[in-house]
């Protein structure tokens, strides 16, 4: 119709900050907004929260400018995962957005963690739509494999759609069902691993790690990696902390009071544990 514009759809929003340093970035950004629209504070304090804004709200891009850059079959599952809606699900399936992607950063790490232990068994605890999997698929010798865990099949079929389009997706093996009997299983048939990443549900977290420890499940000389182990600071906040929050806390204390371990917290992204036995050599 004649001189009746049609409004352009929105454009997609892009992924909320859920990690300590984008959520301090994003809080710092809108502070910064909110005193340059007061009259009568000093200039020099504008000047010093800008600088403060910038020095947080860029260490993401930095870090991930000088990163290698992820795989085009890394990008492509990336890009199809922030395209899908996944706020069609209904209240009674499993909670799902595109934030829970590991990522770039994230990815090229575990990749890394891959090379230098010399992995050639992996095992994935909480798959999501595969990037964390492929990546460290990408790093795996010829014969190495990942064995994902994952307990929606909406989300394992468009994993395995994506893996598919990948010369390494073949290298990932998706197991559906709860966590727990996956492992219970791969336990009984004294399957062994040499990296063991968990990203699952959060309260099920110290039981997926006691199962690990209590079998033969992780290698002598394996490690794991445990991700969101900072869950967007709620452990250290005085507010108060959502479920996955006191979950967190309650595993990050439970790891450290465990004589059988030794571990590290890494600041990356929402945080990132890395746990081996202390008898290992």
């Amino acid at each position: 119709m004649t001189g009746i514009s049609t409004p352009a759809p929105p454009a997609p929003a892009g992924p909320r900050p859920v990690t300590p340093m984008s959520i301090l970035a994003s809080r710092l950004e809108q502070l910064v907004g909110r005193i340059d629209a007061v009259d009568g504070v000093d200039s020099s304090i504008k000047a010093d929260l800008r600088e403060v804004c910038e020095l947080a709200g860029g260490v993401d891009p930095y870090v991930s400018r000088w990163t290698t850059p992820e795989s085009p079959a890394l990008r492509l599952l990336d890009e199809r995962t922030a395209a899908a809606d996944w706020s069609r699900r209904s209240a009674s399936e499993v909670f799902l957005e595109q934030e829970m992607l590991s990522g770039h950063v994230e990815g090229q790490f575990l990749k890394m963690m891959v090379h230098v232990t010399g992995a050639r068994r992996v095992l994935e605890i909480g798959m999501f739509t595969g990037y964390s999997a492929l990546a460290m698929a990408e790093a795996l010798p010829a014969d190495g494999i990942v064995i994902a865990c994952e307990i929606d099949a909406e989300v394992a079929a468009f994993a395995q759609r994506c893996f598919a389009a990948s010369d390494s997706g073949h290298q990932v093996e998706v197991r559906l069902g709860p966590a727990l009997s996956t492992l219970e299983g791969l336990a009984r048939s004294d399957q062994e691993f040499d990296l063991i990443f968990i990203d699952a549900d959060k309260a099920g977290y110290l039981a997926y790690l006691n199962v690990v420890l209590d079998t033969e499940l992780l290698a002598p000389h394996g490690l794991i990696c445990v991700d969101n182990t900072l869950m967007q600071g709620q452990p250290w906040m005085s507010a108060e902390s959502t479920a996955n929050g006191v979950a967190i806390d309650a595993f990050n204390r439970a790891v450290a009071a465990d004589p059988r371990l030794e571990q590290v917290i890494i600041p990356l992204r929402d945080g990132l544990t890395l746990i081996r036995r202390a008898t290992a050599d």
